[in-house]
C-alpha cells in the first residue's frame, strides 16, 4: 500500500476534548477511526476512548496482515465496543451509559469499506467532487429526507445535534455499512467530527482537501473551521488519507508498507491522559486519571477475544 496520511484534533472552545481519532496499518490493511463522545464530565470522552482503543486493538489482533472479512470485522468490532461501554457503565453504577458516535474505515486490497453510527462523517473525494459520504443518523437528516428542511435551515436548527444512533446509551446502535469501493490514485478519504463539517459544510470540506498535500491541507482546514465556529466552537477532528497507486512514485511524506513484516503495525492513537486538554487535566488528579485508564482497559479486556 502507498498513501499519505495526516490527523489532528483540537478542543475548540470547550473545556475538554471528547473527540478521539486513530489510525493503524499493517503491511496489507489500513484502519481509520474517529469517535465523538457525548455525555457529562469525563464520561463522553471515556466512551470515545473505549471505542477507538477497542477497535484498534481488535484490528491489531486480526489483520495478520489482512483482515479475513472487513465488513464482518467492522460489525463485530463496533458491536463489542458498544458492549464494552455498557460494561464500563455497569461497573461504575452510572444511571445511563455514556455515548459516542463512531466512523471506522478499513482499506485493503485497494478497496475501502466503512461503517458508522451517529453524525461523524466519512467523505470519499475524487476528481474535485464528493464521490461518496456517510449519511448522518440525526433528527435533522430525517427531516431533510422528508422534505421538511433544506440544508440551510438544517444548519441552524436547534435540534441539529440530536442523533438516534451511537455506541453506548440505552439502545443498540443502528450501524450503517458501506459497499466495497475500489480506490483510485489520488482519492482522498476524510473522517471528521461535526465540529469540523458543521461550520464548513460539504463544499468547504471538499474545497479544503483539494490540495495535494494533506499535511498542509488539514491544519488549514482546521484553522478555518475553528474560526467559523467562533465562541461556541465544538471539538473538531479530522483524519485525511490520500491514496496512491502502487506504481506512483513515493514522496518523502508518503507511506509505503511494502517492506513491513507480516506481524508489524504502525499506530497513531493518543493515550487517554494525552488526549485531555490542559485545562481539563486540572479537573482530575493523577490518581483519578490513572483510575480512569485502568477502568477503560478493564472494560476493553472483557470483550477482547
Amino acid at each position: 500500500m502507498k498513501f499519505t496520511i495526516y490527523q489532528e484534533s483540537r478542543v475548540g472552545r470547550r473545556k475538554s476534548n471528547q473527540d478521539r481519532i486513530a489510525y493503524c496499518y499493517s503491511r496489507d490493511a489500513l484502519l481509520l477511526l474517529l469517535a465523538d463522545g457525548m455525555g457529562g464530565h469525563l464520561h463522553g470522552e471515556v466512551a470515545a476512548q473505549i471505542a477507538v482503543q477497542f477497535i484498534t486493538q481488535a484490528f491489531q489482533r486480526e489483520a495478520q496482515p489482512l483482515l479475513h472479512d472487513p465488513s464482518m470485522f467492522l460489525s463485530r468490532a463496533l458491536t463489542n465496543a458498544h458492549n464494552a461501554i455498557l460494561d464500563y457503565a455497569f461497573d461504575k453504577n452510572l444511571p445511563e451509559a455514556p455515548r459516542t458516535t463512531v466512523v471506522a474505515c478499513v482499506v485493503q486490497e485497494g478497496h475501502a469499506q466503512w461503517a458508522h453510527a451517529g453524525d461523524s462523517r466519512l467523505y470519499l473525494l475524487r476528481g474535485g467532487r464528493i464521490a461518496a459520504q456517510t449519511r448522518d443518523h440525526s433528527r435533522v437528516q430525517l427531516m431533510m429526507d422528508q422534505g421538511l428542511l433544506d440544508a440551510q435551515s438544517a444548519a441552524r436548527h436547534p435540534g441539529r445535534n440530536r442523533i438516534y444512533s451511537c455506541l453506548g446509551g440505552s439502545h443498540p446502535p443502528q450501524v450503517e455499512f458501506s459497499k466495497r469501493v475500489a480506490l483510485r490514485d489520488n482519492d482522498t478519504l476524510a473522517l471528521c467530527s461535526d465540529g469540523l463539517w458543521g461550520p464548513l459544510g460539504d463544499s468547504g470540506v471538499l474545497l479544503g482537501l483539494s490540495d495535494t498535500f494533506v499535511q498542509e491541507a488539514v491544519p488549514r482546514l482546521m484553522d478555518k473551521a475553528e474560526h467559523l465556529g467562533g465562541a461556541t466552537c465544538d471539538n473538531l477532528s479530522l483524519i485525511a488519507v490520500r491514496w496512491h497507486d502502487d506504481t506512483a512514485p513515493l514522496s518523502a511524506d508518503s507511506v509505503s508498507t511494502q517492506t513491513m513484516a507480516m506481524n508489524d503495525f504502525a499506530t497513531k492513537l493518543d493515550s487517554f491522559e494525552l488526549s485531555r486538554s490542559p485545562t481539563a487535566a486540572l479537573d482530575l488528579t493523577d490518581d483519578e486519571i490513572e483510575r480512569a485508564i485502568a477502568e477503560i482497559n478493564a472494560a476493553i479486556q472483557k470483550f477482547s477475544k
